[in-house]
């Protein structure tokens, strides 16, 4: 396993529509996905998507977060080629960061409820449904692979800053 550089905003391809993973990539997807995770966890994220590390292949890995209800260790899913499809039309706003930002984050509205599918990380077909911040992670990643940014989803950038800056000044809407 290797930690991957993560390329941030401003490299081409991150906005680039990531291609589908076909029979001619499975080679090279178990060291792929290995690096992906080992760059995840070294970078302490909880999400991370091929382009992010210069990869245009649509592919994620995440930490099920919504285990944390219940004091799990969060287990690490796989997904390849996913597809989301939203449940409902509730949505919900909360901050965002991500690898390829670093030190910024913003306020996104996403999906609250959403069904996800794809093929995991040994082959098998899957399909879940996710809500809150789990539904969130999954809506991040895949917005990688269609080439689009959270800032892109932002409506109000006057909510968009360095971590420390948001952080001193969490009066803000005052």
């Amino acid at each position: 396993m290797a930690v991957r550089p993560i390329i941030r905003m401003g490299h081409p391809v991150l906005r680039r529509r990531a291609a589908a993973v076909t029979a001619d990539h499975a080679a090279l997807l178990p060291d792929l996905v290995r690096d992906m995770v080992e760059t995840m966890y070294t970078a302490r994220g909880i999400g991370l998507a091929a382009p992010q590390v210069a990869e245009s292949l649509r592919v994620i890995v995440f930490l099920d977060i919504a285990c944390r209800e219940t004091d799990e260790a969060a287990p690490l899913q796989v997904l390849i080629n996913p597809e989301v499809v939203p449940v409902g039309a509730d949505t919900a706003l909360d901050w965002e960061g991500c690898l390829s930002i670093p030190g910024l984050r913003g306020e996104v509205a996403r999906h609250a409820r959403i069904r996800y599918s794809g093929i995991d990380g040994t082959g098998q077909h899957v399909e879940r449904e996710a809500t809150g911040l789990a539904a969130r992670v999954v809506q991040h990643e895949v917005d990688h692979l269609d080439g689009i940014l959270y800032p892109d989803r932002m409506t109000d950038m006057r909510r968009f800053g360095f971590v420390e800056e948001l952080d001193d000044n969490e009066d803000m809407d005052q």
